[in-house]
């Protein structure tokens, strides 16, 4: 079966950005090498990418420009962006044209369950606040990943909001990083 993993980097203080959206700067404090190779490891274990409205549209117009070489990025972690299925889970877009997306516009957890019944690599949910409160409160997700940027915002968008369902959950590893900042991987 597969499993449905959140990856998400965030501040100190709990912030997965910034005030507006894709206010991101905090990302690179934590950044450099031990991060590249966890993303390219998890990019290469995963069968889909999970992508709320937001949240697509940004990555889709980012890891296009990385792969067509308008944005410095990492080469393989921008080919393996593009290259994965995208699924994106949204009521009000019309089409999505990202190499390799596809658009639900209803049930998210359902369409979820059904591929985590599969056999097959794991999906990754990426950023997408909105649609993680759903799969939490919907006791989807396997493994909650937390990259922590050492840096306290002050403030922004919180990534878990106070509407979700509680729930105690496993440490299964944790990873010091050069850079000062932490990865820490819980289960439930």
């Amino acid at each position: 079966m597969r499993k449905l993993i959140m990856w998400n980097i965030i501040t100190l203080d709990g912030y997965f950005e910034g005030e507006q959206n894709w206010d991101l700067s905090f990302h690179e404090a934590i950044w450099g090498e031990e991060l590249e190779k966890l993303s390219i490891e998890q990019l290469r274990s995963a069968d889909y990418l999970v992508f709320g409205r937001v949240t697509y549209e940004g990555m889709a117009v980012h890891w296009t420009k990385a792969l067509q070489g308008e944005v410095a990025e990492l080469g393989e972690i921008a080919v393996l962006m593009n290259k994965i299925p995208k699924l994106v889970f949204s009521r009000t877009l019309k089409t999505v044209d990202w190499n390799n997306s596809t658009l639900f516009k209803e049930n998210a957890s359902a369409e979820i369950a059904k591929l985590k019944a599969q056999d097959g690599g794991d999906l990754y949910v990426f950023g997408s606040a909105d649609l993680s409160e759903t799969f939490i409160n919907d006791d989807l997700f396997d493994e909650y990943r937390t990259g922590i940027a050492p840096v306290i915002l002050g403030n922004g968008r919180p990534l878990f909001p106070q509407r979700i369902t509680p729930r105690n959950l496993s440490l299964i590893s944790t990873q010091q990083l050069s850079t000062g900042g932490v990865v820490l991987k819980y289960t439930k």
